[in-house]
C-alpha cells in the first residue's frame, strides 16, 4: 500500500466524469487498499477515485462510527430526504471549509470489494459523506454548493 498524491481544485480531473468499474482487478484492489491509506492519512472521511487522479466511480469511506470502511463501487443514490446543512471541507480544498446543505438521509446502492452489490442507509455524516463522494465522481465539489464564503479553517 501506498499514499497517493490528492489533487486539489483546479486540477482538471476533479471535474471530468468517472467511468463505470467493470471487474476487480489486482490494480482495482491496490487502488482500493491504497484509497484507504491516503484518506486515514490526511484524516478524511471519504475519498473518490477522481481525487488521487483516477477516473473510476469507486469511493471510499469510513465517518468513524464502529462499522468500519465503507468502499462504494459505481455507487448509485437511489433515494434521499430531510435536509441538514453544516461545515463541510475536502481533502481536495485543503484547509478550507463552507456551509452546505443537503439531504439528511440517503439511500444507495453499491458493488463492494468482492463486486457483490449491496444498499446502504445513512443519515447525519454518512449522508453527507456519501452524497458529497458520489458528487465527486461527477466533477461536483462542495464548493459548487456552497452557501455563502468559502473560509479558512481558522475563520468562522
Amino acid at each position: 500500500m501506498s499514499i497517493r498524491n490528492i489533487r486539489e481544485l483546479g486540477d482538471e480531473i476533479l471535474r471530468k466524469k468517472s467511468k463505470e468499474v467493470r471487474e476487480m482487478t489486482p490494480r482495482l484492489q491496490t487502488l482500493v487498499e491504497d484509497m484507504l491509506e491516503t484518506m486515514y492519512e490526511s484524516y478524511g472521511v471519504g475519498l473518490a477515485a477522481p481525487q488521487v487522479g483516477v477516473l473510476k466511480r469507486l469511493v471510499v469511506i469510513d465517518v468513524d462510527d464502529g462499522q468500519g470502511p465503507i468502499v462504494m463501487i459505481n455507487p448509485e443514490i437511489l433515494e434521499t430526504s430531510g435536509s441538514q446543512t453544516g461545515e463541510e471541507g475536502c481533502l481536495s480544498v485543503p484547509g478550507k471549509h463552507a456551509q452546505v446543505t443537503r439531504p439528511d438521509y440517503v439511500k444507495a446502492k453499491a458493488l463492494d470489494i468482492n463486486m457483490e452489490p449491496f444498499e446502504i442507509e445513512g443519515t447525519g455524516l454518512l449522508a453527507r459523506c456519501i452524497l458529497h463522494e458520489c458528487d465527486h465522481l461527477d466533477g461536483i465539489m462542495y464548493v459548487d454548493k456552497a452557501e455563502g464564503p468559502i473560509l479558512n479553517n481558522e475563520e468562522e
